[in-house]
């Protein structure tokens, strides 16, 4: 069963910093976009950042500057580096994948669970 396994959420003080993780629990033959969603209370999931194949990314201008978001593909893992963080970064973390299991399989969306992240002093 496919699962994306998140982690390293939790709270911390304005100006801290936290390091999510993500990784795929299968064996992949291609991951194409791998990206983090989050959630804040009583709001709508917005996209924080996306990382491509080519590695190339792509940011919500609210966190440019603070977010860096990676992947290591021989892991199915990707990052995201949260530096600088602001009570207004406070949600519902959220990893998103698209991959495929083999050659001539067809693409594939996964959420992960969630991880809270809590920016407060």
């Amino acid at each position: 069963q496919v699962q994306l396994a998140e982690s390293g959420g939790g709270l911390v003080q304005p100006g801290g910093s936290l390091r999510l993780s993500c990784t795929v629990s299968v064996s992949i033959f291609s991951i194409d976009v791998m990206a983090w969603y989050r959630q804040p209370p009583g709001k709508g999931r917005e996209l924080v950042a996306s990382i491509a194949s080519d590695h190339r990314t792509n940011y919500v201008d609210s966190v440019k500057g603070r977010f860096t978001i990676s992947r290591d593909n021989a892991k199915n893992t990707v990052y995201l580096q949260m530096n600088s963080l602001k009570p207004e970064d406070t949600a519902v973390y959220y990893c998103n994948c698209k991959f495929r299991i083999a050659e001539l399989s067809p693409w594939m969306t996964y959420w992960g669970q969630g991880t809270q992240v809590t920016v407060s002093s």
